[in-house]
């Protein structure tokens, strides 16, 4: 455990904050987080933090408990994993799961922790950490599909002082970006996160010295307590006392042959608080989409999920954490023994919204969202230029793909857009500026997202053209199961990949893969899927139908199938059709059900080849009893 060092230990006063004052210093602390984006935005190289975001931070009070953030992580469980003194100037890194308490969830994760001291004591934390494209391991982007070992997937650096008291040590970091493929752009995005960081701690500093240190914490318990006060209104109205629920849902595969893997989240609430357990889930993953979370950040997601959905005008912080017990049991999907491959983690983490949406609309099917695009898919291309001015100079590519959002209560779901709200796509010309590749093709697909009377989004075909020969890799997810619809909506499409090679085959591609060579002239065609459907489609405005028809989201057989809206292709309605087609289509369905996942999971497996062009995943084992595939 961590000892900090304060050279005062005077204590803090609580003292009243009067409405004025706490929302001044709540807006503040909002600035000062959206500051620390923009500080690392300007500072990193790598495209995935550069362009498209992939980094969460997040302003702490002095026990370590977020009072902002956007997407939290747990500063305690690190100090806890941590054998060393804190003191001012010290700033901390790390990139190991396993020796902090899962605050990050697998090696690409660069975490710095920054203690803020005002007048020598603490009077907070910022904290930030941030994808690395690379981080060394057997092939590039560091997220071998068939990883067994976290020791495959690159340098794991322990918790250790990265500066101490102001000074760096250089020689550490030497030592760790000898390791990495691409070193300028790991310095320059290390050097932004630690730079973001400082940014938050002198905005702390700058409230302090405006309102008082004994203002200022005050101010931060009280947003604390307000969330709490919040969260224990919305899950009394939420859930009934005594009754337990639960949802089900699947990540596809583990990349190594197994799968699918079904995850359960059963919830109880007791008086007050809700029970969350994980107990009734799939065994940890031979291959590397084990998510390793810890209870602090289930809370969190929990909480984030809640609040979005049922009050979205509440600051989201770590006060409810007292009003949310978790079970997660040991050798399971979600807590598997050290040293377990993470580096596919990125299905869990966006599953688990669907598995709380899930429960959330089990008792509230009005404010139930559907399944959507619940993952970050990553692309990764690699090689050396051959021939011309650049012969033999080394490129590297990793980015992250966008689906369909489901179907909300609200409106229909966005198409081809990100899980996490702050991430923005690569744009083109970046991409075509930067690698020797071409964008033929970045456009939604027609009838992918799941009917409803609100529309799930529709999938992406994003079709990469290479013009040097290299390896690509592939991490995705929902090319077995469905993204399912609710409230009489539809499932959503789901996803595939193929390469239309230059000799003129085809080759299918498993959603989960890395070497994959590529040479000049193949095109990678990276098919993401849809978000489920809300809703009755028979109710759906015919005209809306018709306008999405015109503009090529959704095709005239899509129409008449999934809406009963019966249309030529400029988008003119029969309405006496209609009228009948959509009279079939409620006499044929019956009632209407809250959740529709599709066929059975024993009929996708039976259907899978035929369907896909892969084969079906073997059932998931036991991991210390299984063989590589």
């Amino acid at each position: 455990m961590a000892t900090i060092v304060e050279t005062s230990q005077t204590p803090f006063t609580t003292v009243p904050v009067d409405p004025i004052t706490l929302d001044i210093i709540e807006n503040a602390l909002r600035n000062a987080r959206a500051e620390m984006d923009e500080v690392l935005f300007r500072t990193a190289l790598s495209p995935g933090i550069r362009e498209q975001h992939d980094e969460f931070p997040l302003i702490a009070d002095p026990s370590g408990k977020m009072v902002v953030g956007q997407f939290g992580l747990s500063v305690p469980d690190f100090l806890d994993n941590f054998d060393g003194t804190v003191g001012e100037g010290d700033i901390l890194l790390t990139s190991d799961p396993y020796a902090c308490g899962a605050a990050i969830s697998h090696a690409n994760d660069w975490l710095i922790v920054m203690p803020i001291f005002h007048s020598g004591r603490v009077v907070g934390w910022s904290s930030m950490f941030g994808h690395m494209s690379d981080v060394g391991g057997k092939t590039p982007s560091s997220m071998p599909t068939d990883a067994h070992t976290i020791y495959e997937e690159g340098v794991i650096i322990p918790p250790f002082k990265l500066y101490s008291g102001g000074e760096m040590n250089d020689t550490a970091l030497d030592i760790i970006l000898n390791q990495v493929r691409k070193p300028d752009w790991n310095r320059a995005d290390l050097n932004g996160l630690v730079a973001a960081c400082s940014t938050a701690a002198r905005r702390i500093v700058e409230l302090c010295d405006r309102f008082g240190v004994d203002v200022y914490l005050s101010a931060l318990d009280a947003l604390l307590e307000r969330n709490y006060q919040a969260m224990k209104v919305l899950l009394a109205t939420l859930f009934v006392d005594g009754e337990t629920i639960e949802f089900s849902d699947f990540i596809c595969d583990d990349g190594c042959g197994y799968g699918p893997y079904e995850l359960t989240i059963e919830l109880t609430r007791h008086g007050e608080k809700i029970h969350l357990d994980f107990s009734k889930n799939a065994p940890q993953a031979v291959g590397p989409i084990n998510y390793f979370i810890n209870e602090n950040l289930v809370r969190m997601f929990f909480g984030i999920y809640v609040i979005t959905v049922a009050d979205p005008q509440i600051l989201w912080n770590d006060g409810f954490y007292p009003l949310i017990d978790v079970t997660i049991p040991e050798d399971s999907f979600w807590k598997p023994r050290y040293p377990a491959a993470l580096n596919g983690r990125n299905h869990g983490i966006g599953r688990v919204f669907d598995l709380f949406g899930g429960l959330l609309g089990k008792n509230n099917p009005s404010i139930l969202n559907a399944a959507g695009f619940s993952s970050s898919p990553h692309f990764m291309y690699s090689g050396h230029y051959d021939g011309g001015p650049r012969d033999g100079e080394w490129f590297q590519l990793y980015s992250i793909g966008f689906g369909g959002i489901p179907g909300r209560p609200m409106g229909d779901g966005p198409d081809g857009h990100s899980l996490w709200p702050s991430f923005v796509n690569i744009p083109c010309e970046y991409l075509e500026s930067y690698y020797p590749l071409r964008i033929e093709r970045w456009e939604t697909i027609a009838d992918t997202g799941g009917a409803g009377l609100h529309r799930g989004g529709n999938g992406v075909d994003v079709a990469y053209h290479f013009d040097e020969p290299g390896t690509i890799a592939i991490h995705d997810d929902r090319w077995l199961t469905y993204p399912w619809g609710v409230n009489g909506g539809k499932p959503g499409a789901r996803g595939r990949k193929w390469i239309e090679r230059a000799d003129g085959t085809t080759e299918i591609l498993a959603s989960k893969v890395h070497d994959v060579p590529v040479g000049r002239g193949d095109v990678l065609h990276f098919v993401t899927w849809g978000g489920g459907g809300w809703g009755d489609p028979t109710e759906r405005d015919p005209e809306l139908v018709a306008l999405e028809v015109r503009r090529g989201l959704i095709t005239p057989d899509g129409a008449a199938s999934g809406y009963g809206v019966v249309c030529d292709a400029a988008g003119t309605v029969d309405v006496d059709a209609t009228t009948a087609r959509r009279a079939e289509l409620v006499e044929a369905r019956g009632e209407t059900t809250v959740f529709d996942k599709g066929p059975d999971i024993a009929d996708i497996l039976a259907r899978c080849e035929e369907e896909t062009g892969l084969p079906a995943p073997r059932p998931p084992v036991n991991v210390r009893k299984a063989v590589r595939a």
